[in-house]
């Protein structure tokens, strides 16, 4: 009973660090996949260094993308696209408000 009471303790830290850190970051790695991997040619998006562009040529062999900017064609890892704006550009301000 006393190697008990000085166990619980330590499983309950490690389970307050596994569902306040480490699932919603495992949640948020599996959206972003999900996103890279339906981003389509003509997608409004934003890179995550904050590049405006559109996508203009999707590479499934090196799992990169071609985003056409306002300065030219710049190539990027499918990763380092942060969101897709065509979608949010469509909707009117008073949902995106919400």
């Amino acid at each position: 009973m006393e190697s008990l009471n000085g166990i619980l303790p330590i499983v309950a830290m490690i389970a307050v660090v596994y569902f306040l850190m480490i699932a919603p970051q495992m949640k948020r790695a599996k959206k972003e996949k999900a996103f890279a991997a339906e981003l389509k040619r003509g997608d409004k998006v934003i890179t995550k260094s904050g590049m405006h562009g559109k996508v203009a040529e999707l590479n499934d062999k090196d799992n990169s993308c071609i985003i056409e900017t306002m300065s030219g064609k710049l190539k990027f890892d499918r990763s380092a696209i942060s969101m897709e704006m065509s979608a949010a550009l469509n909707k009117p301000a008073a949902e995106l408000k919400k």
